[in-house]
């Protein structure tokens, strides 16, 4: 039973591929660059595009479980390409889909949930590797300019992201189902620079900044003013959704989701000069 990890040199998709492998699974990895790809002997790497879905037919050849991303090309634009991929995955023989939501509606997730294959979405809050963003300033200035700092979220470890994701590839009892995915704590950026201050061993300063100096740090960052627009709504107003540990992950994989003081150790060398 072969599995195939879309997005597979991502964050997520990595960490599927290891809990595929822990699991004794056959594993593909697909990815538009192979020379990048840098797995673990026994993953097979196939070149593919999901915005081409007759690039994925020889990478689907005797796959089971498919784990699809929802947006795809260099500028991560929503795929219009699902019926497609879903034709060649049902010729293919997949029985089972896991995808990533990829923060809301999309047409690759409504054509698999409109489909008949066993779907699984696996909805993840914030990231804890969203952190990794402050690395180069924690770096360099000890320090980390951020608004909203006492903003809550429930963010979650993308191993736990991973784990689910592998969970429902390859066990019963998951089709059709939607796993909203939270850490096991609301954490505010002072929490979080805490944390990562702990694990490195070495003080963070935390700088708050007011709206329009945010915005300007944003654009000096050379981030598009959508993306600063929802920067804004969900930082000043995070989703009650975002800050709400659930036990999705406990439920799912039988161990509890993991800490973001787990995470920072995990990364430390990341915050060290």
């Amino acid at each position: 039973m072969t599995n195939l990890v879309a997005g597979a040199t991502g964050t997520v998709g990595r960490r599927i591929v290891a809990e595929l492998l822990d699991r004794g699974r056959a594993v593909r990895a697909l990815t538009r660059d192979p020379s990048k790809a840098d797995f673990p002997e026994g993953v097979e790497v196939f070149e593919g595009d999901l915005t081409d879905p007759e690039t994925l037919v020889a990478a689907l050849e005797g796959v089971t479980g498919l784990h699809l991303i929802t947006f795809g090309g260099p500028y991560f634009t929503p795929l219009e390409t699902g019926p497609r991929i879903l034709e060649l995955a049902r010729e293919a023989g997949v029985r089972r889909i896991t995808v990533l939501n990829g923060g809301g509606d999309t047409p690759l997730e409504t054509a698999v949930r409109e489909s008949d294959f066993a779907w699984t979405v696996v909805m993840p809050v914030e990231f804890m590797a969203n952190a990794l963003s402050w690395a180069d300033a924690i770096r360099e200035s000890d320090e980390v300019r951020e608004p909203f700092v006492d903003r809550l979220s429930a963010m979650v470890h993308e191993g736990d992201i991973g784990a689910v994701a592998a969970v429902a590839l390859t066990e019963e009892g998951h089709a059709g189902q939607t796993y909203l995915l939270s850490g096991p704590e609301v954490l505010t950026v002072k929490d979080k620079t805490s944390t990562l201050a702990r694990a490195r061993g070495r003080d963070i300063a935390l700088v708050e900044l007011g709206r329009d100096e945010a915005i300007a740090q944003w654009r000096e960052a050379g981030q598009p003013e959508d993306v600063i627009g929802f920067l804004l709504e969900v930082y000043g107003n995070t989703p009650e959704v975002g800050r709400t540990v659930n036990d999705t992950v406990q439920r799912v994989t039988g161990r509890p989701a993991r800490t973001f003081d787990e995470w920072a150790r995990e990364h430390a060398a990341a915050f060290t000069a």
